[in-house]
């Protein structure tokens, strides 16, 4: 049986990143231009895990299930990857994280954000909250879409992979982190996967 059609669309940014990043504007702009119609949600998320899911839970709770999406990248994608389980609604994930209860121990203390001059603290006790939100198992393979770059200079393409087996991966040879020329090389099979079409009329 075919999907519903999206109209409900969730997009998480990465550790330090924001709202404004290449990638969350490019979705943005697709909607605005395209589907105005659609609900779009792409919050600025706090420095806490558990935070960051409360508020998308709540945010999130009178979305009709089956009609909503969630896109995710980089941490994102790790908590995108949640928030799929946990509503079993389908997920779009670029360069997901893995383990980042593991990589982001080195950034405890105070950092900066990448959009903006805005210093924050990552505490240690964001490493526990990391772990108790971690997906543990992928219940419907068929509700995801990575999109994997093996030249991701700051995650694992291998840890990637084997994460999302069995699900859809697009596995590119190069590329980086950032997936630079999202909108050229990806933005179409992402819309496609999602079932998000332009409307006539």
């Amino acid at each position: 049986m075919a999907a519903e059609p999206v109209t409900h669309l969730l997009y998480l940014h990465g550790f330090r990143s924001s709202p404004q990043s290449t990638k969350a504007g490019v979705m943005a702009a697709w909607v605005q231009q395209h589907r105005p119609d659609l609900t779009w949600w792409c919050p600025q998320l706090p420095p806490s895990p558990a935070e960051a899911m409360q508020m998308l839970f709540e945010g999130t709770a009178a979305w009709p299930v089956a009609r909503t999406a969630v896109i995710g990248s980089s941490l994102g994608g790790y908590y995108a990857t949640t928030v799929a389980e946990q509503l079993a609604c389908r997920a779009v994930l670029l360069n997901p994280a893995i383990e980042p209860a593991r990589d982001l121990a080195k950034y405890i203390g105070e950092t900066t954000a990448w959009h903006s001059d805005e210093r924050f603290f990552f505490r240690p006790e964001f490493i526990d909250e990391l772990r108790a939100i971690a997906p543990v198992v992928l219940t419907r393979p068929d509700r995801y879409f990575a999109v994997i770059a093996k030249g991701d200079e700051v995650l694992s393409w291998v840890e990637m992979r084997n994460r999302y087996r069995g699900c859809k991966v697009k596995l590119l040879e190069g590329s980086d982190h950032a997936l630079t020329g999202f909108e050229e090389q990806h933005l179409t099979e992402v819309l496609a996967f999602l079932g998000l079409a332009v409307t006539s009329g």
